[in-house]
């Protein structure tokens, strides 16, 4: 066995020498880590970007899908009757949706059916414009309690 001690232990006489002595990194080391430093950020900055496009367009979708859904609930709840034929623009500037709709009514059946077209066409233009069609019945009466009507 060999005995251990460290009491005369040197660093110097540890290391070997090649002919200058290394403190710190080398210039060409920070520069090779600053290139790979830079390949990843622009590499995630790319990714960030698209996302951010698809968030915005998500939104964009979720607003427009309300509007054409509120149209549609307004113009079913209403009597039919009460829905004029020909078409009605409206623009909204307020709020977080600036957009225009148009709404187009035609009585393809006098008295009977009526098409309903919406479209949207939002202001900001990274949104995409949307439409819906639909068709309107008139319900036909029911005189259940009538007893002596021609119909009942």
């Amino acid at each position: 066995m060999i005995p251990l001690s460290l009491r005369n232990f040197d660093q110097s006489d540890a290391t070997p020498h090649t002919g200058r002595n290394r403190k710190g990194f080398v210039l060409v080391e920070v520069i090779v880590a600053m290139v790979i430093l830079a390949v990843a950020v622009s590499s995630l900055a790319g990714l960030v970007y698209s996302v951010s496009r698809s968030g915005l367009r998500t939104a964009g979708d979720a607003y427009k899908n309300g509007v054409l859904i509120q149209e549609v609930n307004r113009l079913e709840g209403i009597p039919y009757d009460s829905i004029a034929t020909g078409t009605q623009s409206y623009s909204v500037s307020t709020g977080q949706y600036a957009h225009t709709r148009v709404i187009t009514v035609t009585e393809t059946q006098p008295n009977v059916i009526k098409s309903i077209k919406i479209v949207i066409t939002p202001t900001n233009k990274t949104y995409k414009a949307d439409s819906i069609s639909f068709i309107r019945t008139k319900s036909r009466t029911s005189r259940v309690l009538c007893t002596d009507c021609p119909q009942g």
